[in-house]
């Protein structure tokens, strides 16, 4: 038999406080101590991200627009023919060591990466 009792003494004038009934009602459900606080968290969390998905998608959309059925149909005409032979000379023939390094210019809004 252990030296110490498992459980605390209580004295039963403390059994009727609403800490008692608090205490006694936490150690029934143990859900309300660890399983109400992590649904309450996943479903905040969910309200709170919901406008930073829809940054995401929105500034994709922007990348990616759909073309009208004129710009589609005028895409491809002006395309000339492609010769491998002709492609592999043409690119051969230019000077690969004379280049300067220039900016690709950013959409209106978009980050430059400067700081």
């Amino acid at each position: 038999m252990p030296t110490f009792q498992s459980k605390k003494y209580r004295p039963s004038s403390s059994s009727h406080t609403i800490a008692a009934r608090y205490r006694t009602a936490l150690a029934r459900h143990p859900f309300a101590v660890f399983g109400l606080p992590f649904l309450a968290t996943m479903v905040a969390g969910s309200f709170f991200l919901t406008p930073a998905t829809a940054l995401r998608y929105e500034k994709h959309d922007r990348k990616v627009r759909q073309l009208s059925k004129e710009e589609e149909l005028g895409i491809g005409r002006d395309r000339r023919k492609v010769d491998l032979n002709e492609e592999y000379y043409r690119l051969a023939a230019k000077d690969l060591d004379d280049w300067d390094q220039k900016r690709v210019k950013r959409l209106p809004g978009e980050h430059d990466g400067i700081l």
